[in-house]
């Protein structure tokens, strides 16, 4: 079943906990525009400690958001935004970090091993070179998602 292959995705992409990559799961897979804490306690099948304690985890890493209907003091939950926008932005901060080290890395080489560097150095200028454009591709791809966002 798609909820649990995406589940099993975000455990290991995301780090989370087996029932906070499912609740999200069924955030991102569902048509419906929210759930209550007790639909996701029946849906899960989980204790309602679990369920709060992985709610919170999720609100914390922000996931997911919480809102209110009107008349009601229920709190509903659903994901907090896109889930491809939200891994995009996450594969750009690796990215950027990726970036600052290549770039550490090629300067310590050229600086205290030149006859390494002018053998091997071109190396990681085409990696750094790759990083840059996979930068831009993720800016622009963003963009691209903001934009359509604001005609929609």
């Amino acid at each position: 079943m798609l909820i649990e292959e995406l589940g099993l995705y975000f455990e290991r992409r995301h780090n989370l906990p087996p029932l906070a990559a499912r609740i999200y799961a069924i955030m991102v897979l569902s048509s419906q525009e929210g759930f209550s804490f007790e639909e996701l306690m029946e849906i899960t099948q989980a204790s309602k400690s679990s369920v709060s304690t992985n709610l919170n985890l999720l609100l914390q890493l922000k996931y997911l958001e919480y809102y209110t209907r009107p008349g009601k003091r229920k709190r509903y939950f659903r994901s907090s935004g896109s889930f491809l926008q939200n891994m995009l932005k996450e594969r750009f901060e690796t990215i950027i970090s990726d970036l600052e080290l290549t770039q550490k890395v090629n300067k310590f080489n050229q600086e205290n091993n030149p006859e390494n560097y002018r053998k091997k150095g071109y190396i990681g200028n085409i990696f750094h070179d790759f990083l840059e454009q996979e930068k831009l591709n993720i800016e622009q791809t963003l963009q691209r998602i903001r934009d359509f966002k604001e005609q929609n």
